[in-house]
């Protein structure tokens, strides 16, 4: 008797000790980074880039013109490397996407489907600098050419769950002056601002689906 009294003492005593808290949501924890195919192929030569030194610092030297490049082989490459926090990847990588938006014209649109899981790769990292290089890379995408902007729209339901986390997270430097905000870095900032953007260059679906992702967003249109 007193030993079944014990060994149900043991188990109420394991149970108790077994018993925790919620786990921690970990929504804002960086998740560790994996080798990117851009980097392969950078330490390859295959991309016709080299880096180049003036006045105003490192810029890419382009061994072709960026209007002839096969942009479905080399957009979705360029935008893998959002995900590289070192140099030279980093710099060529986001530095590479610019240039080719800003010369890309009707050769964006039709690559857009396979430049949506770099794009989610690279804000699911959840590293604040990488978020802030690639909202503005979205930015710019959806400005390059004619169409992309409501392109973008059936996939909102992939890159806006991440801003909907990140959305109220104003960085703070503690001194009363935010120094983000001078070089465009203030994440709340930046995806208030890259929300704006995609409706205004969504079309009339914009809105109704950034709501549906980002519950707290107000359209830009009505005031």
């Amino acid at each position: 008797m007193h030993r079944r009294t014990a060994a149900r003492n043991n188990v109420q005593r394991r149970e108790t000790n077994d018993v925790r808290g919620p786990p921690v949501a970990g929504a804002f924890k960086e998740r560790p980074t994996k080798p990117t195919a851009f980097r392969k192929f950078y330490e390859r030569g295959d991309f016709p880039i080299a880096l180049e030194h003036d006045s105003k610092g490192n810029k890419i030297a382009w061994k072709v013109e960026i209007e002839k490049l096969d942009y479905h082989h080399y957009l979705p490459l360029f935008f893998e490397g959002l995900c590289e926090m070192t140099f030279p990847y980093e710099f060529f990588a986001r530095q590479g996407i610019h240039d080719m938006l800003e010369h890309g014209g009707n050769k964006i649109l039709p690559v857009i489907p396979q430049l949506i899981i770099p794009i989610k790769n690279a804000l699911n990292l959840r590293n604040r600098q990488v978020i802030c290089v690639t909202l503005k890379v979205l930015q710019h995408l959806a400005v390059s050419a004619e169409m992309v902007g409501e392109a973008l729209v059936p996939y909102y339901r992939q890159i806006l769950p991440i801003l909907n986390i990140f959305k109220n997270m104003n960085v703070n430097s503690g001194d009363g002056i935010d120094y983000s905000q001078q070089k465009r870095e203030n994440i709340g900032d930046l995806i208030q601002e890259t929300l704006e953007v995609l409706e205004r260059y969504g079309g009339e679906d914009a809105f109704i689906n950034i709501k549906y992702m980002v519950p707290t967003y107000e359209s830009c249109l009505l005031n």
